[in-house]
C-alpha cells in the first residue's frame, strides 16, 4: 500500500469529516490523522475483510466520533437565537469554535460533474449546521447512506453493527434532519446574478443590491451571533454601514458549493483581505449572504490572495 494508494481518498474523505465536524481545520486534522494511522496499520489490513474504502471511513469515523465527544456543538447565526433589527449593535464575537466554517469546494467536492452536482447541496452551510443536529452515530451513517450512497450493509460493517440498525438510525436522521431550500445550480443565470451583485457592491449602490435579494433574505457577519432577516431589513442595514464598505473589491472564490467572494478593503496603496463572503441563491434572488469576518487569515486555503494593487486587479487566483 502506498502514500499514493491512499491519497486518492484525500478529498471524499476531507468531505466526509467536514459534513461530520462542521470546520475545515479540524477535518483536514482528522482526514490526515486518518492517513498517518492507516500507514502506520498498512500490515494489518486485510482486504478480505474490508474494502480499503470502507477501512479509511472506518478509521476517520472513530476520529470523528472521539473529537465530536469533547467538541460543542457548531452552528450557524440563525441557529443561535432570533434575529435582529438594524442598528449598532452586532452583539459580542463568539469564539471560533461555535461557528460551521467555510470550506473550499476544491477540498471536499469530486471532480467528475455528475457527482459534484449531486453532492453540492451537502456541503452548504446550512445542511452543514443542520447536520450538527443529529447524534455523531446518525451524522455518520446519513452522510455515509444519503450523501455518498453507501449501502446499509456496507455502513453497518463500517460502524460494526446491523443493516437493521443501520436503516433505523437513518429513519431517525432523516425525521430529524431539517433540510434547507435547495440552492439554484450554479449555471448562466447564477454567475449573471452574481455579477450583477459584484458591480452593485463595489458602486455600494444600495437599491441595486436590494433589488438583487430575496423577500425572506437573511445576512450574519460571523463571529458576531447578529443576523437580520428580510429584504427591508437587510436594506436598512446596507443603508447604514457608515461607509465601511465603500470602495472594497470582490475576489471571486468557490466555497460551500455557493457562490463567494473574498472582500478586500483599500489601506496604504493595495487592497487587504477584510471578510470571506459566501452567498446562496434560490429562486433566482439571493436568499442567503455570510460574511465571515474572521477567515481573513485563512485566505491562502481559498486560493486568495493575500493583497494586491489597483494596477493589479483583477489579481491573479492561484
Amino acid at each position: 500500500m502506498s502514500a499514493a494508494d491512499l491519497d486518492q481518498y484525500r478529498v471524499g474523505l476531507t468531505g466526509y469529516c467536514y459534513r461530520m465536524l462542521g470546520a475545515a481545520a479540524e477535518a483536514e486534522d482528522a482526514v490526515q490523522e486518518t492517513l498517518l494511522r492507516a500507514w502506520r496499520a498498512a500490515e494489518t489490513y486485510d482486504p478480505a475483510k474490508a474494502s480499503l474504502s470502507t477501512w479509511l471511513y472506518r478509521i476517520a469515523t472513530n476520529i470523528c466520533l472521539d473529537m465530536t465527544r469533547s467538541a460543542q456543538r457548531r452552528a450557524i447565526a440563525m441557529d443561535l437565537g432570533p434575529a435582529a433589527t438594524p442598528g449598532p449593535d452586532v452583539g459580542e464575537p463568539l469564539p471560533a469554535a461555535h461557528w460551521v466554517g467555510p470550506m473550499p469546494d476544491a477540498r471536499v467536492l469530486p471532480s467528475d460533474p455528475a457527482e459534484l452536482v449531486a453532492q453540492r447541496e451537502t456541503v452548504r452551510l446550512a445542511f452543514v449546521a443542520a447536520l450538527q443536529h443529529l447524534p455523531p452515530r446518525q451524522r455518520a451513517v446519513l452522510i455515509l447512506r444519503d450523501v455518498l450512497a453507501w449501502s446499509a450493509a456496507d455502513v453497518a460493517c463500517l460502524l460494526d453493527t446491523s443493516a437493521a440498525s443501520v436503516n433505523s438510525a437513518l429513519q431517525r436522521a432523516r425525521a430529524t434532519l431539517r433540510r434547507p431550500a435547495p440552492a439554484d445550480p450554479l449555471d448562466d443565470a447564477h454567475r449573471a446574478l452574481l455579477a450583477r451583485y459584484v458591480d452593485a457592491f463595489e458602486r455600494y449602490d444600495v437599491e441595486a443590491l436590494t433589488a438583487l435579494l430575496h423577500e425572506d433574505a437573511t445576512m450574519s457577519m460571523p463571529p458576531f451571533p447578529w443576523w437580520l432577516r428580510g429584504k427591508e431589513n437587510l436594506r436598512l442595514a446596507l443603508a447604514h454601514s457608515d461607509g465601511t464598505c465603500v470602495g472594497h473589491r470582490l475576489v471571486p472564490a468557490a466555497v460551500n458549493g455557493a457562490g463567494a467572494f473574498g472582500q478586500y478593503l483599500p489601506h496604504e496603496g493595495r487592497y487587504v483581505p477584510f471578510a470571506l463572503v459566501v452567498i446562496e441563491v434560490v429562486d433566482g434572488l439571493i436568499m442567503h449572504t455570510t460574511t465571515f469576518l474572521d477567515a481573513t487569515g485563512d485566505f491562502y486555503r481559498f486560493g486568495l490572495p493575500a493583497s494586491f494593487t489597483a494596477d493589479e486587479f483583477p489579481p491573479a487566483v492561484s
